[in-house]
């Protein structure tokens, strides 16, 4: 009589998952040594451009701009943004800049944005020319007060974030413009320096991002902030950590080598034509910041155009980071949403093709694996570790000694940026703000890295079953 052999096929079983996790130990090292080496090899690019940095800072203090510079047009998307808006906008009319004008494009708030532009700044309807050349949701009404002539207010119905910029540029008047967010606030001359980067080469310089520091906790008179302090509570606390790490020691050296990905939606500058002739800002995507400079790139390779993605250190907008943990995942969410809606409908096809050169050679390649994939591999390696321990196949002592070296590595990462801080910025000249920033910079290994994984998973399922909602965002005044 036949009889199945159970223990066999479960030794069988046994061996074949002991294999695999032999294998999979092999993948995960190789995963760690790859991502650290680039990320170590951008930081360098980073830190080679240490000179030229100071250099560009001390110029910037000292050297009043010219009447060449070119005209700007700022664009401001607002939804709900009744307790930000009315300091954002003052903030923006008294920058340090030659000629520029605000666009306020309120997106069908349900509050009170509208009525709060209407009174402060005291707006009439006008019957402006407006470009046809980008499709958006009807305009209910344009505003202007020859008062303040270079300020303009546009009323629409809700459409999104990427719609409500594409009205703008459809009422913008000059060549460039500008994206800031209405929960944002620029330094005073942050616009003239992001322009001198644009100016070192205009032909070539097709869009330029500026830097995103925490404003939680700091002091604001009239749309200015007056005292920077390190924001109190745990979460800004732990972004502006993570914002440090991400600007200075990511986005420099990525700009060094025309492969920047991503200029913040709070803060960028972009040749108008250029964005224009790639259809603008695309609606239902959750990262338009990420879609519109993917799609630059290509459009300049593809048409042989001379270009560069720059980023500029020293131009500072202040942003207000999320406070609770319910709007930061949500935020969170949304940013990982966007990633894997971006490889997939604009960037895979670019991957590993020479003609697109050093954005499709390394930009997304390292994009695709060690930030689109990264959760994955992440969750797989804290069930491999589980799955060595329950077949006695390693020591706890070695994955303590991998772990080590790991949060090591990333540590120093964290320090370096610093060190860009400190030596070339100092915006932080108390000695407890350093050593908070430090601290932070330790903290953030034990918990909300480990948070993070969870947020771009749940951000891909969202995806998946095509959820492209905004998210809820809170905002408080800004002297809170």
């Amino acid at each position: 009589m036949w009889t199945f052999d159970y223990e066999a096929l479960i030794e069988a079983c046994m061996g074949a998952l002991r294999e695999f996790l032999f294998l999979y130990s092999y993948t995960a090292i190789y995963y760690v040594i790859g991502v650290t080496l680039l990320l170590y090899l951008i930081f360098g690019f980073s830190m080679r451009h240490m000179v030229a940095i100071r250099r560009g800072i001390r110029y910037n203090r000292n050297v009043k701009l010219s009447g060449y510079t070119p005209a700007v047009s700022i664009l401001v998307p607002a939804f709900n943004e009744e307790l930000t808006i009315i300091e954002n906008v003052r903030s923006l009319l008294a920058l340090d800049y030659t000629e520029y004008e605000v666009i306020v494009v309120n997106d069908g708030s349900q509050d009170r944005t509208l009525q709060r532009m209407l009174d402060e700044f005291q707006l009439e309807p006008i019957q402006p020319v407006l470009g046809g050349s980008i499709h958006t949701e009807k305009i209910r009404g344009v505003y202007h007060n020859p008062d303040y002539p270079n300020l303009y207010f546009i009323d629409k119905e809700n459409g999104g974030k990427a719609d409500s910029l594409n009205a703008g540029i459809n009422l913008s008047h000059y060549k460039l413009i500008s994206t800031i967010d209405a929960d944002s606030l620029l330094e005073k001359d942050a616009l003239s320096r992001i322009a001198r980067v644009y100016m070192e080469n205009p032909e070539e310089t097709v869009a330029v991002g500026g830097n995103v520091r925490i404003v939680n906790n700091c002091t604001v008179e009239d749309g200015v902030v007056k005292d920077v302090r390190f924001p109190r509570k745990l979460l800004p606390a732990l972004q502006h950590v993570e914002y440090l790490k991400a600007f200075l020691g990511g986005r420099i050296g990525w700009s060094a080598v025309n492969g920047l990905i991503i200029i913040s939606g709070a803060f960028g500058v972009f040749q108008k034509d250029k964005v224009v002739a790639v259809g603008g800002y695309r609606g239902g995507y959750p990262g338009e910041d990420m879609n519109i400079v993917i799609k630059l790139h290509r459009y300049c390779l593809e048409n042989d155009i001379p270009y560069r993605v720059a980023f500029c250190p020293d131009a500072v907008c202040w942003t207000q980071a999320p406070d609770s943990y319910r709007v930061l995942s949500t935020q969170r969410k949304r940013w990982g949403r966007g990633n894997l809606k971006n490889m997939i409908e604009e960037g895979v096809h670019m991957v590993m093709r020479p003609k697109y050169k050093i954005f499709g050679l390394l930009t997304l390649p390292y994009n695709i694996m060690f930030e689109t994939l990264n959760p994955y591999f992440r969750l797989g390696g804290m069930i491999a570790i589980l799955g060595y321990w329950l077949l006695n196949m390693t020591e706890w002592s070695t994955v303590l000694v991998f772990a080590l070296v790991n949060l090591f590595s990333c540590f120093t990462l964290s320090l370096g940026a610093l060190f860009i801080e400190e030596s070339a910025f100092g915006r932080y000249p108390k000695l407890s703000d350093l050593s908070k920033t430090i601290l932070y910079s330790f903290l953030m290994f034990f918990g909300y890295r480990q948070i993070g994984v969870w947020w771009r998973l749940s951000g891909h399922i969202q995806f998946l079953r095509n959820n492209n909602s905004w998210g809820t965002m809170t905002r408080t005044h800004f002297d809170k």
